[in-house]
């Protein structure tokens, strides 16, 4: 039985066992109200607003991949592109480019693959070398097929806020707006068209392959911290004051105006005060 946590899900969710709580108990990402938000239907975004060009292209490249591992494992489709978007940077990112490696994998655990080394922790970490940016893709959901995020594969494939508050409960990020920031950009590029809803009898079948997987794993792969695999995800946000210019916060950071659009998936160079924007590479 897939084990539980704190928080629960009502009823309506799977009847084995107890699982994180379903989205509709989490606050909007855009809301100032700290108020769960009672309206779970999904906004009305024009296609034509909304992200950047690259960021359109990376979506456009990638999606299918994202799709074919969300059918098979449950992990939604949109989470999965909104995490690559922001932990590649659009695909811009060294790693992205000189190793296909999207979502900052190490070379812990049972790599044996190739493998690049650069400053991250340590002066010289080391990271896996993909062959093509889809096995990235993939192996980021072996990543995800561990116990620490099991109780996450009790959720709907369709839940990408349950997902998005799971991942930060258990502690794939270590910045508190990581599950706004991953629902901001699922809701501006509209990723969520990209999950797919699925019956009970569909979820449940899915769960105990999902369960058997993880217990697989856990005897096959030798026993390693997930931390040494892949930090949790540490981001610096900074909340947008009254005179703030896009090249004034890209100057405080050390940035380029073009880097923090590319980050935050900005169209133009609009802000609102308020506004969260990631200013850390």
């Amino acid at each position: 039985m897939l084990l539980g946590v704190a928080l629960f899900f009502s009823a309506c969710s799977s009847k084995r066992g107890t699982v994180l709580r379903s989205s509709k108990n989490y606050p909007s990402s855009t809301s100032k109200n700290t108020e769960p938000s009672t309206n779970n239907s999904r906004p009305n975004v024009s296609a034509d607003k909304g992200g950047t060009s690259s960021g359109n292209a990376y979506i456009d490249r990638y999606r299918s991949i994202a799709i074919a591992e969300m059918n098979q494992y449950g992990i939604p489709a949109s989470i999965k592109l909104a995490q690559a978007l922001l932990e590649s940077g659009n695909g811009n990112s060294y790693l992205a480019k000189e190793a296909n490696n999207h979502f900052g994998i190490k070379c812990g655990g049972s790599w044996n693959g190739r493998s690049t080394n650069r400053p991250d922790d340590g002066p010289n970490d080391c990271f896996r070398v993909y062959s093509n940016p889809d096995d990235s893709f993939r192996d980021h959901s072996q990543f995800l097929l561990r116990k620490r995020y099991e109780p996450l594969f009790a959720l709907k494939k369709d839940d990408y806020k349950g997902w998005a508050h799971g991942l930060k409960q258990a502690g794939y990020a270590t910045n508190p707006r990581y599950a706004y920031l991953l629902i901001d950009l699922i809701e501006r590029y509209q990723l969520y068209r990209y999950d797919s809803e699925e019956t009970f009898i569909e979820q449940e079948v899915r769960e105990h392959q999902v369960e058997d997987i993880i217990k697989v794993k856990e005897v096959v792969e030798e026993e390693v911290a997930p931390e040494e695999v892949k930090k949790p995800v540490a981001m610096t946000i900074y909340e947008v004051k009254a005179n703030d210019t896009l090249y004034s916060i890209a100057q405080r950071y050390q940035l380029t105006v073009q880097e923090l659009i590319d980050l935050n998936a900005l169209d133009d160079e609009n802000l609102s005060v308020g506004q969260l924007l990631v200013v850390s590479k």
